[in-house]
């Protein structure tokens, strides 16, 4: 749900000054889920892929927090944020030639995902410390499209491949100095806490060296009315007790994205109109999945409201946006059912809200259509 402190009168104002579609960042509430994690892991990684907003990164960088990266834009966009190279973890399942060339400039670390990334890194950075990131032979998340595990994914290095591995960094005179494993984006609490099992081998095949056990992200957050919130007390003592089992007690690292910064954006757009076809009734807006690609690509539910009308009488309506495309609906399942919310009646000019949309809404927005971005703003 929405911040209570970006109330209908707040979003309504800043729609008038800023324009829609109009993105939303309560920047304390990010902060309060780093805070939350804070007791419970040595240190909190923020995945920046979830949402790169500048002002974000910043206030992240002064709750604690440090980044995770998947490319050398976002880590330079880290560094621009304040984060020191220190700070940054570059993770992949490749290097590209901008990544292995800010490798050869800063000291920058690295989470290697495919063994022959250690040849590339070791020509770069001879004898530099890299963390493996482990497939461990399942995966889980609320689709199929954000399993990371498993033999039908393309993350991480195969946990029977691991030995070869790791002798192979050996033979190049990287130290391994690190585990990372990551099963998939919203996962059960059993599936986050299963993937213990096959870093709890791979750390005695590393060795003395491992000073760093990630438990990846994944990290649900609750999408409709009355889903519980994530049990983030149980999830951390699971994998502080392998922690503990550990000969080198490495530091225990979590990598949210999603839970850091899905809660604390919205996404505001103005009705163009409404119309019916059939049994259903339409309100078409100016957001489109241009702007929110989450529930066209793998029907990811979104709660909607429509500012200032609390408490009117609602109905059953879809809403939609203005792309050349069916798939442009945000009340929609994962097999592109219409899934209609109830709202009250609506005409041009009046606001909705589409709530939760912090992560993986303006990170993965494109100009199809060519209509531009989302605008964003940060308060707080």
């Amino acid at each position: 749900m929405k911040p209570s402190a970006l109330d209908d009168g707040l979003l309504a104002r800043l729609a008038r000054e800023h324009g829609t579609p109009l993105y939303v960042y309560h920047l304390p509430t990010a902060a309060a889920q780093v805070a939350r994690l804070k007791p419970e892991f040595d240190v909190v990684r923020y995945a920046q892929k979830a949402n790169a907003h500048p002002e974000l990164l910043r206030a992240l960088r002064a709750a604690g927090a440090l980044v995770d990266a998947s490319s050398a834009a976002e880590a330079r966009r880290a560094l621009e944020a304040g984060f020191a190279p220190a700070d940054i973890v570059l993770t992949s399942d490749l290097f590209d030639r901008d990544m292995l060339a800010l490798l050869a400039e800063l000291p920058i670390g690295v989470n290697a995902g495919s063994p022959f990334m250690l040849d590339q890194l070791a020509r770069v950075r001879p004898g530099a410390p890299v963390t493996l990131r482990v497939n461990p032979g399942f995966g889980a998340g609320h689709d199929r499209r954000v399993t990371t595990g498993g033999e039908r994914s393309k993350h991480g290095i195969w946990h029977a491949e691991l030995p070869a591995t790791i002798r192979r960094a050996a033979d190049l005179s990287l130290r391994v100095t690190g585990l990372h494993v990551h099963v998939g984006s919203g996962a059960s609490l059993e599936n986050l806490v299963r993937a213990r099992e096959v870093l709890a081998g791979a750390a005695e095949l590393v060795g003395p060296s491992l000073a760093t056990l990630s438990a990846g992200g994944g990290l649900p957050i609750p999408y409709r009315e009355g889903e519980r919130a994530f049990d983030v007390a149980s999830y951390a003592a699971a994998w502080r007790a392998l922690r503990d089992e550990l000969p080198t007690r490495p530091r225990l690292e979590v990598e949210p994205g999603r839970y850091v910064a899905a809660e604390c954006g919205v996404l505001v757009c103005e009705v163009r109109g409404v119309k019916r076809t059939g049994a259903n009734e339409f309100v078409l807006v100016d957001a489109g999945f241009h702007n929110l690609v989450r529930p066209a690509m793998y029907g990811a539910y979104h709660r909607i409201t429509a500012l200032g009308k609390a408490g009117a009488p609602t109905e059953p309506r879809c809403v939609a946006g203005p792309l050349c495309e069916s798939a442009d609906v945000f009340t929609q399942d994962k097999e592109g059912n219409l899934v209609p919310q109830p709202l009250p009646a609506l005409a041009e000019g009046d606001l909705l809200c589409i709530h939760d949309a912090g992560a993986y809404g303006a990170s993965m927005a494109s100009d199809y259509n060519l209509q531009r971005r989302a605008r964003e703003v940060a308060v707080g």
